[in-house]
């Protein structure tokens, strides 16, 4: 225990430390962030790039958690407007969630159903009991819903309110979850009927508070030449298949995970973590973190971005839209040893991913990375009008997975694709998801 002894050591160690005493006057009225800026730091973190892609203006998730959907459809809205020659497009993201909820609720239902025979307390029935619904997501959970449901241009379903700012649905979603995860343990419980039921209502839902999605419509715009179109009776997949073309199966989740658990060159699935129960497992191959880097400048060179997840809540100055760990001196303000490894914070739960964006430029020194360009989807009020900076040292500690064509994969790594997937467990860093 903690005694008067250990008090009064604690204390005068506290008083001998004149950076100490200076802080506590310093900061009764000053943010820490804000104590802590390194001012040289400013002329490295500079919105100039040697490879800088010209992209549309960014978009915003507002208060949801929706950035993988959001940084996904970023992606291929620009090849809608390159083959339409627009200035500017978004593609339906209520869309998407739309279908995301639908099929996460139904992932829920299914799993509760195979594991009614375990314990409540069961480590596994604990973890999709608290899990049950999120907004957050993975790559691969966004190319299974595009495969199954397409997608349609955002006029043809808007945002509402409730798709905007999502957690009221959120809690009743998962009320409701719980509910049906409760009734189907009861003696002589009719599964396949409060399936169908609870299934019913939450469809209700979320029709109610999402829109219901349409089946057709129609898709108009004006060139950059100012010529009209028009096309007509489109449904999601006819759409996609004139309007964004991208083969999403070409492209392949990168992460760089340098723990032991995880050898490089292996690939990685997630146990129990999806939304499409019948759609591709969520998979990853894990890159020594040159190669990673590598495998992301080569598309950026070819004037492609990068859809990545990071860990966004680490050494980021939001208003000025930079992410720097060398910014922000707490070390030399409080004596903290802060010090540590990539391998280690993942492993004991320092840091995840947890927010994807896009990267669209990178500036190259000696063909090494300087800084990274980053679309972010949090509207156009911060950072570069909305684009976002990350400091070479902060990508190297806090970015996790990319996802990139695979031909700019080496022949290693090529070969990697065709080993065996090492299972994880659903509770894995690198099932965390993207929000």
């Amino acid at each position: 225990m903690i005694n008067e002894k250990d008090l009064k050591k604690l204390n005068t160690s506290f008083r001998h430390k004149p950076v100490s005493l200076a802080m506590e006057t310093v900061l009764f009225k000053t943010a820490i962030n804000d104590a802590s800026r390194v001012m040289k730091k400013h002329a490295d973190n500079q919105f100039r790039f040697s490879i800088d892609l010209k992209t549309l203006p960014v978009t915003n998730q507002k208060q949801s958690g929706r950035c993988w959907i959001f940084s996904a459809l970023n992606f291929l809205r620009e090849e809608t407007a390159h083959i339409t020659n627009v200035n500017n497009i978004e593609l339906s993201q209520n869309y998407i969630a739309f279908y995301d909820k639908l099929e996460k609720i139904n992932f829920f239902l299914e799993t509760i159903i195979d594991l009614k025979d375990r314990e409540v307390d069961d480590r596994l029935v604990q973890f999709i009991l608290q899990t049950s619904i999120q907004d957050g997501g993975q790559w691969t959970m966004f190319a299974n819903l595009v495969k199954k449901y397409g997608v349609i241009p955002q006029d043809a379903m808007p945002e509402t309110i409730a798709s905007s700012a999502t957690s009221m649905v959120n809690n009743l979603i998962d009320r409701r979850l719980k509910k049906f995860a409760a009734e189907v343990r009861e003696p002589n419980a009719n599964v396949a009927k409060l399936k169908e039921k609870a299934l019913d209502e939450l469809y209700s839902l979320l029709a109610s508070t999402f829109g219901e999605p349409p089946v057709k419509f129609d898709f108009e715009y004006v060139d950059k030449d100012g010529k009209y179109h028009f096309e007509r009776n489109l449904n999601a997949h006819s759409f996609y298949d004139k309007f964004v073309k991208i083969n999403l199966d070409d492209y392949v989740s990168l992460i760089n995970s340098p723990t032991d658990d995880k050898p490089f060159y292996h690939r990685f699935v997630i146990d129990y973590l999806n939304n499409v129960i019948e759609g591709e497992a969520v998979t990853h191959l894990n890159l020594p973190l040159s190669e990673f880097k590598k495998t992301i400048v080569s598309q950026l060179k070819d004037q492609t971005p990068v859809w990545f997840g990071s860990d966004v809540a680490l050494y980021g100055a939001r208003d000025e839209g930079i992410w720097d760990d060398e910014q922000y001196a707490y070390q030399d303000l409080f004596g903290l040893d802060l010090t540590d490894t990539k391998a280690h914070r993942l492993d004991y739960r320092a840091s995840a991913m947890n927010h994807a964006m896009l990267l669209t430029g990178v500036n190259l020194v000696n063909d090494s990375p300087t800084k990274w360009k980053i679309e972010n989807s949090w509207g156009d009020k911060s950072g570069d009008k909305g684009y976002y900076l990350a400091s070479s040292s902060w990508f190297d500690q806090f970015a996790y997975q990319a996802v990139v064509h695979k031909k700019y994969l080496t022949p290693e790594a090529i070969s990697a694709l065709d080993t065996d997937v090492i299972h994880l467990k659903p509770w894995d860093p690198m099932g965390t998801l993207a929000d």
